[in-house]
């Protein structure tokens, strides 16, 4: 629901520039509040009066208002704002937002937004597809930018492809439906667990995996902006999160263990992102094991199930998210562990799809349930959360 929501709207110059107004109608329909932040480009194609017309609002476009020193914070727009979406969106502004190129009203209050950002691309086929356009796309979704992929179809040059803006009407729906759900996991405790574990050779060596632990902060992000106490439990991984985040961090599956099994009772739901090592050395050498020609036989047994502990100790109000990264009969084991672990669905990976997984800043997945199973298309990693975060608050 859009209703009583505050949503800076930008505006960059593009011949799609006159749609902005269908959306601005669109959203003062459905009760929102609407703050018009346009790029001196986007002037030459729409004019402030228009725009103003139809918020009731002063048009911002440049830092100061008058020669008085009166002048327009970004800040306090970063502040007031439920969301801000950028459409349209040229390959410019993504060029400055994805590199913080903060030389205009627009970007400045963008950098500052604590909302949600969405961005609506409009340009040209062989922009849109040039590989600096799609690198800035991926670089803007990793900073956990929504970006509403453009439609295909008869462009300004002339040409057909895919470039032109989503349909005002697509674009005001899909707000509406993610910022109606922004806080719908209030008041809700969710602990989540990210990246490897290593487990202990020697003082320098262990056993890990690839596990860059981006799926699980997309997931401890998603639901901190949905209104959630989250807790962050994981491995060792280079990468940062929300200082609202409670992060707890861990190298082995017995630290994890123990973190979890202690944070679990006050959760209303754990989502087991991690990937644990499921074997560690019977016994850990005290110093570094030398080079020798002799063969060296390393003994392995089985970690703790982090998984079935708490599945066990599951209390009829509370959820249980496990993820299953397999490469063969996937399904079929994904619902084995679905029972074996009393979890609530199964988040299933798969290697076979590539360009997700490990590393990578795009994932495929399955969620499986008692009641089926709901396949999804290859999404970035922060729009998968999304998904998953959905399916877990329709349980919640």
């Amino acid at each position: 629901m859009l209703q009583g929501k505050k949503i800076v709207l930008g505006i960059t110059g593009s011949i799609a520039a006159y749609k902005s107004c269908i959306i601005i109608r669109e959203f003062i329909k459905r009760g929102a509040d609407v703050q018009v932040v346009i790029t001196p480009a986007g002037k030459e194609f729409i004019t402030p009066v228009t725009l103003s017309a139809l918020t009731s609002k002063p048009v911002i476009s440049d830092f100061f208002a008058q020669r008085d020193g009166t002048w327009h914070s970004h800040v306090d727009l970063g502040l007031w704002a439920d969301a801000m979406l950028i459409a349209p969106c040229t390959a410019a502004t993504l060029g400055k937002m994805a590199n913080a190129v903060a030389d205009n009203m627009l970007i400045t209050t963008y950098l500052s937004m604590k909302a949600p950002v969405f961005i609506a691309p409009a340009m040209d086929l062989d922009m849109f597809r040039h590989p600096a356009t799609q690198a800035n796309i991926r670089m803007l979704r990793s900073y956990g930018t929504t970006i509403i992929e453009p439609g295909t179809g008869f462009l300004a040059s002339g040409l057909e492809g895919k470039g032109r803006m989503e349909e005002p009407m697509a674009i005001v729906k899909f707000l509406d439906e993610r910022i109606g759900r922004a806080h719908d996991l209030a008041g809700k405790n969710i602990l989540i667990t990210a990246g490897p574990t290593y487990e202990k050779i020697d003082p320098v060596r262990f056993i890990g995996n690839y596990s860059s632990g981006k799926m699980g902060f997309a997931l401890a992000e998603e639901c901190r902006k949905r209104g959630a106490r989250v807790t962050l439990i994981t491995g060792p991984v280079n990468l940062e999160c929300s200082s609202e985040i409670n992060r707890i961090n861990v190298e082995s599956c017995q630290e994890m263990l123990s973190e979890v099994t202690k944070n679990y009772p006050i959760a209303d739901a754990a989502i087991l992102c991690a990937a644990v090592s499921d074997f560690t050395p019977e016994e850990v050498a005290a110093q570094k094991i030398k080079r020798t020609d002799v063969q060296l036989e390393l003994r392995l047994k089985p970690t703790s199930d982090i998984a079935s502990t708490l599945g066990r100790t599951k209390r009829t109000d509370q959820r249980l998210i496990i993820f299953a990264l397999e490469t063969e009969n996937e399904e079929a084991n994904a619902l084995r562990k679905l029972e074996k672990k009393n979890a609530d669905f199964v988040v299933l990976n798969s290697t076979q799809n590539p360009g997700t997984t490990f590393k990578s800043d795009d994932n495929q997945i399955t969620i499986i349930s008692k009641k089926g199973k709901k396949s999804y298309e290859k999404k970035s990693k922060n729009e998968v959360a999304s998904d998953i975060i959905d399916e877990l608050a329709l349980i919640l």
